[in-house]
């Protein structure tokens, strides 16, 4: 195992199946366009799996890879998601404690997403982690997303971290790209939505099942 960076500037996490759990919400959302047009439901664990990817390929669960379909459910999906009021939205086990401990150690965290920013904003919010945060970065936040290092890169700059020394934290491949080319170390989030993968495949520095082994690797850093 590659060591983790010391000291330790920043750690930096994807949001959807790393910091949050947020399946379920994007699955009532989906159930409510699915029942509206008279579609199938999918099921949930199959929706799961394709929530790290984003809105698109969640809707693809309901409606095939045809594109054209996606576009043009695509916005009514998102109002149906934004109405869940992200009530079933929650962090992961063991990520409140491991907030709490870089905290404690004056280490600034940060987000960076996919995700469209007013969305991640919403989340953020709603779990009371906006003030918290030293950097929240959203898909749209920049003209490239992952797994482009740009939005990385831009999180470290925001919280004034030197990538080098910081750590990147994701559970899907286009994280660990990003993290890995912006010069982090990057770990794999295996407590995330892998969708079957085998988060070593992706070669990231570290794999971790559970966010609390990060927080007690914070101890030795």
């Amino acid at each position: 195992m590659k060591p983790p960076p010391r000291p330790l500037a920043g750690v930096f996490f994807d949001l959807d199946g790393t910091l949050v759990d947020s399946a379920r919400d994007m699955h009532d959302a989906l159930a409510l366009l699915c029942r509206e047009g008279g579609l199938p439901v999918p099921p949930f664990e199959v929706v799961r799996e394709t929530v790290s990817r984003g809105a698109r390929a969640v809707l693809r669960c309901a409606v095939g890879n045809d594109e054209g379909k996606v576009d043009a459910v695509l916005p009514r999906f998102l109002e149906l998601y934004v109405a869940t009021g992200m009530v079933n939205t929650h962090t992961f086990e063991g990520i409140d404690e491991l907030l709490d401990a870089l905290e404690v150690r004056d280490v600034p965290w940060g987000v960076v997403s996919n995700k469209a920013g007013s969305l991640v904003a919403l989340i953020m919010v709603k779990l009371g982690l906006d003030r918290r945060a030293a950097a929240v970065v959203g898909g749209d936040t920049l003209a490239r997303r992952k797994p482009d290092p740009a939005p990385v890169l831009h999180a470290c700059a925001l919280a004034e971290a030197e990538p080098a020394r910081s750590v990147f934290v994701g559970d899907d491949p286009r994280d660990i790209l990003a993290g890995r080319a912006a010069g982090l170390y990057t770990v794999a989030a295996g407590w995330g939505y892998l969708g079957g993968a085998d988060p070593r495949d992706w070669q990231p520095d570290l794999v971790m099942a559970h966010a609390g082994e990060l927080a007690r690797l914070l101890d030795h850093v």
